[in-house]
């Protein structure tokens, strides 16, 4: 058994071994607090934790088939995400074109890309050519109502759902000395550690939260929640060092860095959906809304992450 292997089975024995004590403790409230009967933290909590197994359980399969399995769960969720995310976006006839070059050309084109591991391509294939073809292929729709809206909005869509996530696969395309052969770690620590965090700040939020961070944009973030949730994270994401290329300082700076992004991409693409009047981008996942609901931290950390790690160990 290689040591990649050893490892990724013990951090998800972990998960795991967290994940049993969760749905025994909600099994617990639900019967000696809310006697069986409809509670609506209580259930809230016993859908997520049912959500996280179904969660946990897609990623380990995907782990286990290796960079391709990794690339296509990607690829999907890129898809799924990008579908909600033009599902509320204001859009007109004349978008049909650039909508479906986003779906049938940048969407496959990026992970192909990301396959193949052409980083000088991958990372500016979507902000540089698909930006620019974009527009061109809306104007030639000859709808000018609300153009540049509506133009912005397929652009943005591309850049978060497909062009920020494929930065999670594209962790394996890293050639870091002394970690040959290991970087589905690299996925794990980022995986852990920023879903970690949102768990954490709920947790702190429900416990101790009085003040709001951002009221309009996210009711339920408090400085507590947070203060206490990045703190928590950084100090999980220290703990991991085993099992990254980082030492204990360098694995909490960067569990800080990431944690921070996640809250701060929490935060915009909340604001987004106070802009388009609804709770959740979609019912996809019980207990966790939709796609972009789950994945609103990691699309904002998974580049800062990808860019710190090729700047500072790859040679």
């Amino acid at each position: 058994m290689s040591a990649q292997t050893q490892t990724t089975l013990m951090l998800f024995g972990g998960v795991a071994g967290v994940l049993l004590l969760a749905s025994a403790i909600g099994a617990l409230l639900k019967r000696q607090v809310a006697h069986g009967a409809p509670h609506g933290v209580i259930d809230n909590l016993n859908a997520r934790v049912n959500a996280w197994w179904v969660m946990v359980a897609v990623i380990g399969l995907a782990f286990a088939f290796g960079k391709g399995g990794v690339i296509l769960l990607f690829y999907l969720i890129s898809f799924y995400a990008l579908r909600e995310f033009i599902s509320l976006a204001y859009t007109r006839r004349g978008d049909h074109h650039a909508i479906a070059a986003a779906f049938y050309i940048g969407l496959p084109v990026q992970y192909l890309l990301v396959w193949i591991e052409w980083y000088g391509l991958y990372s500016i294939f979507i902000p540089v050519y698909a930006f620019l073809v974009l527009p061109i292929l809306s104007a030639v729709g000859g709808d000018t109502k609300r153009f540049l809206e509506r133009t912005a909005k397929v652009q943005w869509g591309l850049m978060v759902c497909v062009f920020c996530i494929s930065h999670v696969p594209a962790l394996l395309t890293l050639q870091i000395p002394g970690f040959e052969g290991r970087n589905l770690l690299l996925i794990a620590f980022l995986v852990i550690v920023v879903q970690g965090s949102d768990v954490l700040q709920y947790i702190w939020g429900k416990l101790f939260g009085k003040r709001k961070v951002a009221p309009e944009l996210s009711p339920s973030k408090t400085w507590e929640g947070l203060i206490g949730g990045v703190a928590s994270a950084t100090l999980m994401g220290a703990m991991l060092a085993w099992a990254t290329p980082f030492t204990f300082w360098q694995a909490a700076l960067m569990a800080l860095a990431i944690c921070m992004m996640g809250f701060f991409g929490g935060l915009v693409m909340s604001a987004i959906k106070r802009d388009r009047g609804v709770k959740d981008w979609g019912t996809m996942i019980e207990g966790h809304g939709g796609m972009l609901d789950r994945l609103d931290s990691v699309i904002f950390a998974a580049p800062i992450y990808f860019h710190a790690l090729r700047f500072w160990w790859v040679p």
